[in-house]
């Protein structure tokens, strides 16, 4: 398998597969495919009620496709739903990831959607995350450019809660508000992370809730 990160920071990845090989990805990422390719669309992993919860509160498709390859030289291009950059993380370990910027991974890496982070919200009331299970490759979108931060052990680094791509769970993290009732109350929930490494931990330069503020007014009123 080989690919390509194409566009950026409007960006797809476009895969070349050879016969037999397989990508997994979000229902709606297919951009483009060239050569045989079957595509098989099934539930998450999981079960039918993880699949709901994961449609539901984390943003994600209900279903995924799998992409498989039947002859050599074949092509596929999958982008995410959010306007920037794309990213590959090589997952040799576990990854929590913003279930927005999930687009699609190789077969062997599969996501946990019981896992806390998700079923309870802890990062804010608008953002839920996921966890890897296994290894293989990861491919993530995000709000305007992704960023690599790799934490040594002990150095910390505070970050805005709506910045967070993936961050690897060698790192230890615990989610609290920030600033004065002043800046809760006229600067947003105030909500950052608190990161400890050692660790690594990609984060997008744009912030979809500020994308939101800023286009409210702009928008038509209802009487």
């Amino acid at each position: 398998m080989e690919y390509e990160i194409v566009k950026n920071p409007m960006g797809l990845i476009e895969f070349t597969l050879n016969q037999g090989e397989r990508i997994v990805a979000e229902a709606a990422a297919m951009v483009f495919m060239q050569g045989d390719i079957v595509t098989e669309t099934r539930m998450r992993k999981g079960g039918f009620l993880k699949s709901l919860k994961a449609a539901a509160f984390g943003g994600e498709s209900f279903f995924v496709n799998e992409f498989i390859a039947q002859e050599d030289g074949c092509k596929l291009g999958l982008t995410g739903n959010t306007l920037g950059d794309i990213e590959v993380i090589n997952v040799n370990e576990e990854y929590i990831v913003q279930s927005g910027s999930f687009v699609g991974s190789t077969t062997d890496l599969t996501l946990d959607t019981k896992w806390q982070g998700f079923t309870k919200g802890i990062f804010g009331s608008n953002l839920f995350m996921l966890k890897t299970i296994g290894a293989g490759k990861m491919f993530v979108n995000a709000w305007g450019g992704i960023l690599k931060k790799q934490l040594a052990a002990g150095e910390k680094m505070i970050l805005d809660n709506y910045q967070l791509v993936a961050l690897s769970t060698t790192a230890d993290y615990r989610v609290t508000k920030h600033g004065s009732l002043k800046t809760t109350l006229f600067g947003g929930d105030a909500l950052v992370i608190e990161i400890v490494g050692p660790g690594t931990v990609y984060l997008q330069t744009k912030n979809i809730m500020e994308f939101a503020r800023a286009i409210v007014p702009f928008l038509p009123k209802r009487n």
